[in-house]
C-alpha cells in the first residue's frame, strides 16, 4: 500500500490517479499509523512553502515524516513536496523546513525573456545515475509548474537537472529519499514509468 500524505495541499487525487492506473493500491491519509504502516509514501503539493510547512506541523505530520525516513520506507517528494525535504525556501524567509536534505530552494532569475513560473514541459539531463529514471533515455521530456527551484548542497545526489533561466536540479535521491520538482504523474509515459520505477524500489 503506498500513502499518500493529505496536508490539503492539492494535486493529490492525480497522484492517486496515476497510481491506480499501474494497477496499484494507495490511501490519501494524514492518520500516523495508516502512513508508518504504508510500503511507500508520497509527499505531493503544489503552493507556498510557508503555509504547507504550517499545515504540515498542524496535523502533527513532520514526526511522522521524520519516522518515515528513518525507518528506511521509500519516501518521495513531489513539486513542493521535493522543495519541503530542505531546510528553508527563499519563498518564506525564516520558515524552516523538513531538513531532511541540504541545499537551497531559489526564486527562477526572472531574466532571458522566460516566464516564471515555467509551466509546461522541460527536457531533463542525468548527472548521475538515478532509480527513478531507469529504462529513460536522457533528454525525456516532463511537466514542470513552479517558481522555485533546488540548489542541493550534495551534487552526488542530484539525478536530474533541467535548464530555465538557471541550471535547475530537478530530481534527487539520497537513500530512501527521493524527490522530483516536476510532476511524474502529469508526465504521461515518462512521468508513469517514473512512478512505477519507485513503486518498484
Amino acid at each position: 500500500m503506498i500513502a499518500i500524505i493529505d496536508y490539503d495541499a492539492g494535486n493529490i487525487k492525480s497522484v492517486e490517479k496515476a497510481i491506480f492506473s499501474l494497477g496499484e493500491q494507495a490511501v490519501i491519509t494524514r492518520d500516523r499509523e495508516e502512513i508508518l504502516a504504508a510500503d511507500k509514501v508520497i509527499l505531493p503539493g503544489v503552493g507556498a512553502f510557508g503555509d504547507a510547512m504550517e499545515k504540515i506541523r498542524n496535523y502533527g505530520l513532520e514526526e511522522v515524516i521524520h519516522e518515515v525516513v528513518d525507518k528506511g520506507t521509500p519516501f518521495l517528494g513531489i513539486c513542493l513536496g521535493l522543495q519541503l525535504l530542505f531546510e528553508s525556501s527563499e519563498e518564506c524567509a525564516g520558515v524552516k523546513g523538513l531538513g531532511l536534505l541540504k541545499g537551497k530552494i531559489t526564486k527562477i532569475p526572472d531574466n532571458q525573456g522566460l516566464k516564471v513560473p515555467q509551466i509546461g514541459w522541460n527536457s531533463l539531463k542525468f548527472p548521475n545515475k538515478g532509480r527513478l529514471f531507469a529504462g529513460l533515455e536522457e533528454d525525456s521530456y516532463v511537466y514542470f509548474v513552479h517558481s522555485y527551484y533546488l540548489q542541493a548542497e550534495e551534487p552526488e545526489i542530484v539525478v536530474a537537472t533541467t535548464e530555465y533561466a538557471a541550471l535547475i536540479h530537478a530530481a534527487v535521491e539520497k537513500d530512501n529519499i527521493y524527490a522530483c520538482q516536476f510532476h511524474p504523474e502529469k508526465s504521461s509515459d515518462v512521468g508513469l514509468k517514473i512512478i512505477e520505477n519507485f513503486i518498484a524500489l
